[in-house]
């Protein structure tokens, strides 16, 4: 069954690094009632919204929801800006309160697992808005490490976490460009953390080739980690759109199917 449609309206803009736009929003938010995903996510319409309801395929972005308030019927979507680049970026950086857009959702399959021994986080900015709230929805006295991969220290951002957590910020500025080359030094700093007693339970997105080639290996393989206890996965695809990132990870799971 295809996932509802809600109609959001921006109320409030504003501007949480160089690299990322927050936009509140109003709407009637009956569907994310029963979502209790800390990744929780909704896909923004870009084009007409009566061609996806008749099955077709208009421009589609996804996006996490954060703090989805349904008795107040606000949410917020964090968008990471490049300039001109892109379709979602440009359009959250010049959004204004009255502006409106529909939304497919929520989908997300992830929250903290309250029974393990220790929790893993790590990802870039596109990840940034869920590992924020699986942060917060942890008790207080989880343990475990989160570790943030930005551009410069400019790109930080206030993470609040247990006493337990440690946070990391790691930045990719002046390596290719931030590119997926550039990246790995996130897969560095997942593997020099000091590897805790016990049973983990990880959440590790962002660009795809560090993540799924890098990444993945380390936890599944190296370190044995059963592969339900590992939320992981890329979250996009360094030069490549959303349409093509899908059609990367098709061609992904068709080959390791194979």
């Amino acid at each position: 069954m295809s996932k509802p449609i809600t109609l959001l309206t921006v109320t409030r803009s504003e501007r949480l690094s160089p690299g990322m736009v927050r936009l509140h929003f109003e709407g009637d938010l009956a569907k994310f009632a029963d979502s209790t995903f800390t990744d929780r996510y909704v896909k923004l319409v870009f084009g007409d919204v009566a061609e996806l309801e008749r099955g077709g395929r208009p421009t589609l972005r996804t996006y996490t929801a954060v703090d989805p308030d349904v008795a107040a019927g606000t949410m917020k979507i964090d968008f990471v800006v490049h300039g001109t680049s892109g379709i979602a970026g440009p359009w959250a950086s010049t959004a204004q309160p009255g502006d409106t857009i529909h939304v497919r959702g929520p989908g997300g399959a992830y929250a903290p697992d309250p029974t393990a021994d220790w929790h893993l986080f790590a990802g870039d900015e596109a990840a940034l808005p869920a590992i924020r709230q699986s942060l917060a929805a942890l008790p207080a006295d989880a343990v475990g490490y989160a570790v943030l991969e930005v551009d410069t220290p400019a790109h930080e951002q206030p993470l609040p976490a247990p006493a337990g957590v440690e946070v990391t910020w790691i930045h990719h500025s002046g390596t290719s460009n931030g590119s997926s080359a550039g990246r790995r030094g996130l897969a560095d700093a997942v593997r020099a953390l000091p590897w805790r007693e016990g049973r983990v339970h990880a959440f590790v997105h962002g660009e795809a080739q560090v993540i799924m080639h890098e990444v993945r290996p380390y936890l599944l393989t190296e370190r044995a980690v059963p592969r339900d206890d590992v939320s992981i996965s890329g979250y996009w695809r360094d030069g490549r759109t959303e349409e093509e990132f899908r059609e990367w990870k098709a061609a992904l799971a068709a080959a390791e199917a194979g």
